[in-house]
């Protein structure tokens, strides 16, 4: 098993995170890793997603939602060719209040599965995709809370 999980404070409410977060249709607008995601956001439904790993090519995913917990928590399972334990990833979104106005935002994968320790270079790649799409949703989330008036310490490059 491999953990792979990044983290970055966004000077934002949980709410206006969530909301980014789980508006689909405009990731192509703002997201550099997860370049474009579709589907219902409900437990058991599936997705149909392009990600786009930094120096790496892209690749198309259709995993199953595992859990919904708007302003708090969004999961799914990826599976290669969808056959369990070859290479499997539990990919999971966290926001994690430290404030009104202040999240913590996680993103986690856990792989497991046999093909898992042949992927290296992969798995180094996909980590700057979480650290790019990180710093992306904070930017848009701080971005968003200046424009509506928000506090002083959303200001770019807080």
């Amino acid at each position: 098993m491999t953990i792979l999980s990044t983290e970055i404070e966004i000077h934002a409410p949980a709410e206006r995170v969530w909301a980014i977060l789980s508006d689909f249709e405009a990731y192509p607008t703002w997201n550099p890793f997860i370049r474009q995601i579709g589907g219902p956001l409900k437990v058991g439904a599936s997705l149909d997603a392009e990600l786009q790993p930094p120096g790496s090519r892209g690749m198309h995913i259709r995993p199953v939602v595992q859990t919904v917990e708007p302003n708090r928590e969004l999961s799914w399972l990826g599976r290669l060719f969808g056959i369990p334990h070859i290479f499997d990833g539990r990919h999971a979104f966290f926001i994690e209040p430290l404030s009104v106005d202040g999240v913590r935002f996680v993103q986690q994968e856990t792989f497991k599965g046999l093909l898992v320790p042949l992927a290296g270079g992969l798995l180094s790649a996909t980590e700057r995709g979480f650290e790019a799409m990180n710093r992306a949703l904070r930017e848009r989330a701080e971005h968003e809370a200046v424009r509506e008036g928000g506090p002083e310490t959303a200001s770019a490059g807080a």
